[in-house]
């Protein structure tokens, strides 16, 4: 025990000397002006190359061929030779890296869907494009009275974020409804780009026959099959230790297989920290666990959503299908974890289940009759309330204020 807590003493006091040299090295480097069209992406924090970054990043070039010579996507180094096999025509660079922090220090742009350390600064010259993940059901911000993320007080939390938010000059908001809840849980004063999420262009443009059954010969080997798709959200009170979290299914496959048809293919879309810790023992040919695909293809090829309080509810909405909600801890997560901004069971577009047995019957309701008819007018107006400003074309509105800036 001695050992090992001298080795996690030896571990965190490199991090703070690393740390500080970092520190040192981008106060210098943001002393250079800004290079105005060499543009940093990332996404959740270099896990991947995904969401509104890259969708911005793919209309970018698109636009601008040449300007694959000077864009670049930050990704974390334990996830670089797995990402640079799968995106190979996209420039990668390690984060934190020296390459890294001089990229940083004098790029033209950021273009970022979460947020950056405290203590890294962006030099007077660059624009930073917060993209934000999720229309915001559950409490963002400031407006979360207790941060229940391991190692970190709600004071510091809150002092953290609206640092950083301060920093953003462009935030995107998906709807009206996100624009006002930004505003106040991120105490966010500079510009709002109210244009929808990049990330949903594609449910727009893709959203065909043809191109679901190509999908879905791709991502669950079947292109007729009926897709069910589970995306819950994850749990922040649910940790082993700090990135270590629980994950158990919350209902019987054997139960939820016995009320669909033989053709029908459940796919599940859990959390990144916890993709290799679910058990699907007996039923590999029929589930799928899918965690690094762009879940705007999930969002395609599903035929039935469940979620609980993931905003993948206001994304998929766009596509006007149905929508089934298992929320068995609502009580919970409703009162003491989170909170909501609105009234989760009036507004959510589709039947409410809090237990497995009515569960199961809303999935069998659903394998017959393809719908839940009782819900179409709420699903409508859902529609209509958070997808009012998607049309398709947001990338190509952010692609338009990066070019502006470039050409200035």
């Amino acid at each position: 025990m001695k050992m090992a807590g001298l080795k996690n003493q030896v571990v965190k006091g490199l991090k703070i000397v690393i740390r500080y040299g970092l520190i040192v090295l981008n106060d210098g480097f943001i002393c250079i002006p800004a290079k105005k069209d060499l543009i940093m992406f990332e996404s959740f924090n270099g896990n991947d190359v995904n969401d509104n970054p890259a969708a911005i990043y793919h209309q970018l070039v698109a636009d601008r061929p040449e300007l694959k010579k000077t864009a670049y996507f930050g990704v974390k180094p334990r996830r670089y030779r797995e990402l640079h096999a799968k995106y190979p025509d996209i420039q990668l660079v390690k984060r934190f890296s020296f390459k890294w922090v001089w990229l940083m220090a004098h790029a033209g742009f950021w273009v970022l869907n979460s947020r950056l350390p405290n203590w890294w600064c962006k030099n007077k010259g660059t624009v930073y494009i917060q993209t934000w993940h999720g229309t915001p059901l559950k409490h963002l911000g400031v407006d979360i009275e207790h941060v229940a993320i391991p190692g970190t007080k709600t004071a510091d939390y809150y002092r953290q974020f609206t640092r950083e938010a301060a920093r953003w000059d462009y935030l995107i908001a998906p709807n009206d409804y996100s624009k006002q809840i930004f505003r106040s849980a991120f105490q966010f004063h500079n510009q709002f780009l109210d244009i929808g999420y990049p990330r949903n262009d594609v449910l727009y443009r893709q959203n065909t026959p043809a191109a679901i059954q190509q999908l879905k010969q791709r991502l669950v080997g079947d292109a007729n099959a009926t897709v069910i798709t589970y995306a819950p959200t994850w749990r922040d009170d649910d940790a082993i230790q700090t990135g270590q979290y629980h994950f158990e299914l919350p209902f019987s496959l054997q139960r939820f297989f016995e009320q669909v048809e033989d053709n029908t293919v459940l796919v599940l879309r859990p959390h990144y920290l916890v993709k290799d810790h679910i058990d699907i023992k007996g039923f590999e040919d029929r589930v799928k666990i899918i965690a690094d695909e762009d879940i705007a293809n999930l969002y395609l090829i599903t035929d039935l959503m469940i979620t609980d309080y993931s905003s993948v509810m206001f994304d998929f909405a766009n596509l006007n299908r149905p929508m089934l909600f298992y929320a068995y801890d609502l009580e919970h997560y409703r009162d003491q974890l989170r909170g909501f901004y609105f009234n989760y069971q009036a507004e959510i577009p589709g039947p409410l289940a809090t237990t497995e047995a009515d569960f199961d019957a809303y999935v069998a309701q659903f394998a017959k009759q393809g719908d839940f008819p009782d819900y179409r007018s709420q699903l409508a107006g859902f529609n209509a309330k958070y997808c009012e400003w998607e049309d398709g074309a947001a990338s190509q509105k952010v692609a338009e204020v990066i070019l502006g800036g470039i050409k200035k």
